[in-house]
């Protein structure tokens, strides 16, 4: 399969390993990566926080740059986020409706239907479970909202986790609560985002996990940094760094902006 990658713009300016990796895991089931270098935001925040004139913008320099990569043989479009997949799925079409531009809804539907998060396109797509991973760590798994809620990934990501060599995978109490993040919504309403945040610290906390895992940089950067703050001993990794993770190539615990840092 020839798959087009949908960086996301938190793994270009804060995670690049999430991209890296998510190529690494493709490649070596047999996939060929390609990455359309002009490719900007999908217009999440925007269309989230009110301004839909000026997403419109960016999904239809979404839908072009995407378009192009569907025309030029690619199967496929992926992105290591149950966020922004979710936001391609659901909101392109809405928008462009709303701004009544119906011709560009239907090319929106259009790139939509090719577009998976990475979990799904493993498992429902290339009926793929057992990636040849090795990640031999204590690990809890978060199932974002947008993964779980709009895009439906079910037990995908767990199936591949539970085919990780080395893994002891355990159960995170109240996975399905929201980790308080939601993009703008931890800035407008941080009271609330916080009380949410502790819930979910307490419960990886009494999980005794050394790494939370994720679909989604955006939660895992909210909930590394309540981890962090309490000097809580465990690490934020996304899924797909676990999965890239090998015994010739294990993945490192620590996350990306801290070793920035360093």
């Amino acid at each position: 399969m020839k798959v087009a990658l949908f960086v996301t713009c938190l793994a270009d300016v804060l995670y690049p390993r999430v991209a890296q990796s998510t190529v690494a895991v493709l490649e070596r089931v047999g996939c060929t990566v390609t990455f359309p270098a002009d490719q900007t935001c999908c217009g999440q925040m925007h269309t989230n926080t009110g301004y839909q004139r000026d997403a419109g913008a960016l999904i239809r320099h979404h839908v072009e740059v995407f378009e192009r990569a569907l025309d030029g043989g690619a199967d496929a479009i992926v992105a290591p986020s149950g966020s922004c997949v979710g936001s391609v799925r659901h909101q392109h079409a809405m928008v462009a409706r709303n701004l009544g531009d119906e011709a560009l809804a239907q090319r929106a539907d259009l790139v939509a239907q090719r577009t998976f998060e990475l979990s799904q396109l493993l498992v429902d797509e290339l009926n793929l479970t057992d990636v040849g991973a090795y990640f031999p760590h204590r690990v809890t798994y978060h199932p974002t909202c947008h993964s779980l809620r709009l895009l439906r990934v079910g037990d995908a990501p767990y199936a591949l986790l539970r085919a990780v060599a080395g893994i002891e995978l355990v159960e995170l109490p109240s996975a399905d609560q929201c980790c308080g993040f939601g993009g703008t919504f931890s800035v407008k309403n941080a009271d609330t985002s916080s009380a949410m945040l502790a819930d979910k610290i307490t419960a990886v906390s009494d999980t005794r996990a050394e790494v939370v895992t994720a679909g989604d940089a955006s939660c895992l950067m909210h909930i590394g940094g309540g981890l962090s703050r309490i000097r809580a001993g465990a690490r934020t990794l996304h899924l797909a760094q676990i999965l890239a993770s090998t015994r010739a190539h294990p993945t490192e615990l620590i996350d990306e902006p801290e070793r920035a840092t360093r």
